[in-house]
């Protein structure tokens, strides 16, 4: 191959990966979205300022020590040097891993809504990200030999190392799980149930909204798959197949088992999704629609379970949506990728499970450690007066409507 095509294969990458991180960029104003749509109006502001916040701050601490601890990478040389020679893949591929590491707080943000303080939330975002998040992503993707590496003790074990594609675990149950903690240690919001217990729903502010946070989630979504490849020669039409039968088999799940509920519609989509990440690559279509459909009965019934029987107040139901379907879609990855059911092969239930299982003891540890300190040195809970008068102006000072507030008040 001549220098020129050579440079031309490394230019079609950073083309590749920009458009990949871009994308997934994108994604977050999908988050931001959903939980707009699903907070009551006086949440709105706060929803969308933590989002962006907590994706700056992620970059500096993926930038600084996150990246540095899953993959051994450094950017502090000359401007030269990380251009290096192949113009500067390296520099986009952070990007657009960033991106991922930066879903964690976003997941975390729509669990906890309503009642959470928001620099404390800053902070544990910050070590989640920096640490937590970073040293999972480096066993299974990165430089720690652990659990998806071909010479990890778990391939060892099994005969296959920890198969996730696209994140099923590394992304979405690490931040599900991590949610769940959250949520359960700041309690539900004021007036979730009556002094006997009984349930009090709050319904969602805007369905427009969270379903325009869906639809931005469902978009970006094939670029979080698909670009996950990393290279062009090494993209697949399966990814994307894949990704398009889950989340179609997500939505008509959920329309039938929510009895045509718009937000349980919109986020069985995401269930499905969520769910095919880790074998996108490996399963066929027919496979994933199956992974799709019962990752949209998981969220549908797990957010009723959640909410009615366990009496946890996880505002958008992150815990079943990300934690759980998740799980489902690590171990189904083991299952469906089986040749036996028209899979590629080359994966192992069992390393499946286990992988599955310890990123869950992970979020579970590291999220019970760093919100219970924080909770004991400053607090993670709004003062009730804050909760009652609304994030928005407790913390932001302004409504998301000022006009509004200003005709009301002269």
């Amino acid at each position: 191959m001549n220098l020129d095509n050579v440079a031309l294969e490394h230019s079609g990458d950073v083309l590749f990966m920009l458009l990949g991180a871009v994308m997934v960029f994108a994604m977050h104003g999908g988050f931001a979205f959903l939980e707009v749509g699903t907070v009551r109006k006086k949440n709105q502001v706060n929803a969308l300022v933590k989002i962006i916040a907590d994706f700056s701050f992620s970059t500096v601490v993926y930038f600084v020590v996150g990246y540095a601890i899953a993959y051994g990478v450094y950017f502090y040389g000359s401007a030269e040097s990380l251009i290096g020679d192949n113009q500067g893949y390296d520099l986009v591929h952070f990007f657009f891993l960033l991106t991922f590491a930066a879903a964690i707080p976003a997941i975390i943000s729509g669990g906890i809504a309503e009642r959470a303080k928001f620099w404390p939330q800053v902070f544990a975002a910050a070590i989640f990200v920096g640490v937590v998040y970073s040293l999972f992503e480096g066993m299974v993707w990165g430089q720690i030999t652990f659990l998806g590496q071909d010479g990890s003790w778990l391939a060892n074990l099994t005969g296959a190392p920890f198969h996730d594609f696209a994140g099923s675990v590394v992304v979405h149950s690490m931040g599900g799980w991590l949610a769940l903690v959250g949520v359960v240690i700041l309690g539900p919001r004021i007036g979730r149930w009556d002094s006997q217990g009984r349930s009090r729903p709050i319904p969602v502010s805007n369905i427009p909204f969270l379903a325009l946070g869906s639809w931005m989630l469902c978009v970006g979504w094939f670029g979080f798959n698909v670009m996950s490849a990393a290279t062009l020669t090494g993209i697949s039409g399966l990814v994307a197949m894949n990704s398009l039968f889950a989340m179609v088999g997500g939505i008509i799940t959920a329309l039938l088992v929510s009895d045509n509920d718009p937000g349980f519609v919109h986020n069985g989509a995401l269930a499905g999704l969520v769910a095919i990440c880790a074998g996108s690559d490996l399963v066929h279509p027919i496979g994933a629609f199956v992974i799709g459909s019962i990752a949209a009965v998981i969220f549908v019934k797990g957010f009723t379970w959640e909410q009615e029987k366990l009496k946890i107040d996880d505002v958008l139901g992150v815990w079943p949506l990300h934690g759980i379907s998740g799980t489902w879609g690590g171990i189904a990855a083991g299952i469906f990728g089986q040749q036996s059911l028209g899979g590629l092969g080359g994966v192992s239930f069992v390393s499946q499970l286990i992988g599955s299982v310890l990123a869950i003891v992970l979020a579970l540890s590291a999220g019970f450690i760093v919100y219970k300190a924080l909770d004991a040195m400053v607090g993670l809970r709004l003062e009730k007066e804050d909760e009652q008068k609304g994030s928005d102006l407790a913390i932001h000072k302004i409504e998301s409507t000022p006009e509004d507030a200003t005709s009301r008040f002269g």
